[in-house]
C-alpha cells in the first residue's frame, strides 16, 4: 500500500491490537520550513531529568509542555504553558485532520542523531483507557519504532518533515514506541504529540 497516495487525508496503516494512520502533510497556510523555524524560536525548551528504573537521567532531547492541564511521566511533573498562537493554529489543523479534540501538546526537540526517545507507552491514567495521540513531525526524518508488548513484533516508520501520525484505539495498551539514536549524520527534528488530558 502506498501510504502517500493521498496527501490530503489520513491513510490507515494495518496493525493488530491498535489503530495507526498517517497523513503525508498537515494542510497549513505556512510552509514546513516556516513552522519549524518558528517552533524552534518561540518554544520555551527545557532539558529535564526523568527517573528510569529508579535512577535519574537527563532526557536525551529538549522538551516543552503547553496546554490546559498538567502532566506527569517518569517521575517528572509538567505544568503547562499557555498555547502560543502557532501551537493553537497547529492544534486546530490537527483536530480538523483527525476528528479528535486535544487540549495539550508535548514538544520534543531532537537536536541531532544522538538525541532519542526510549521505548514506552503513553498510558498515564490522565490520558484515559484508549488515548488518542496525534504526532506531528518537522525537520529531519527519523525512524519511529513500534514493538508489540507480547509478540515482540516490530513496525518501523520513517517520519518525515510535515508527517502526522495518529495513534488510537488499544495501541498504547499493546505497543511500545520510541525513536532510537542514529550514527548517520542527521539534522534537528521537532515532534509535537497532541493529546487530551482528562
Amino acid at each position: 500500500m502506498d501510504l502517500f497516495s493521498d496527501e490530503a487525508s489520513l491513510q490507515a496503516i494495518p496493525i493488530e491490537d491498535g489503530e495507526l494512520a498517517l497523513l503525508h502533510r498537515l494542510p497549513l497556510p505556512l510552509s514546513n520550513a516556516e513552522v519549524f523555524e518558528r517552533l524552534l524560536r518561540e518554544t520555551a525548551w527545557r532539558h529535564d531529568s526523568v527517573v528510569v528504573y529508579g535512577k535519574r537521567h537527563l532526557q536525551p532531547r529538549l522538551t516543552a509542555w503547553y496546554g490546559e492541564a498538567g502532566y506527569t511521566y517518569s517521575g517528572l511533573r509538567l505544568e503547562p504553558l499557555p498555547m502560543t498562537p502557532l501551537l493553537t493554529q497547529l492544534r486546530s489543523a490537527v483536530e480538523a485532520a483527525t476528528g479528535h479534540r486535544y487540549n495539550s501538546v508535548l514538544l520534543n526537540h531532537y537536536r541531532n542523531g544522538a538525541d532519542s526517545m526510549g521505548m514506552h507507552s503513553d498510558n498515564e491514567p490522565e490520558l484515559g483507557p484508549q488515548p488518542v495521540i496525534a504526532s506531528l513531525s518537522y525537520g529531519a526524518t527519523r525512524t519511529f519504532t513500534l514493538r508489540h508488548k507480547r509478540s515482540k513484533r516490530s513496525v518501523k516508520l520513517d517520519l518525515a518533515d510535515g508527517n502526522l501520525l495518529l495513534m488510537a484505539g488499544s495501541l498504547q495498551e499493546n505497543w511500545l514506541h520510541g525513536v532510537n539514536k542514529t550514527a548517520k549524520p542527521t539534522g534537528p527534528r521537532l515532534n509535537l504529540t497532541f493529546r487530551y488530558i482528562g
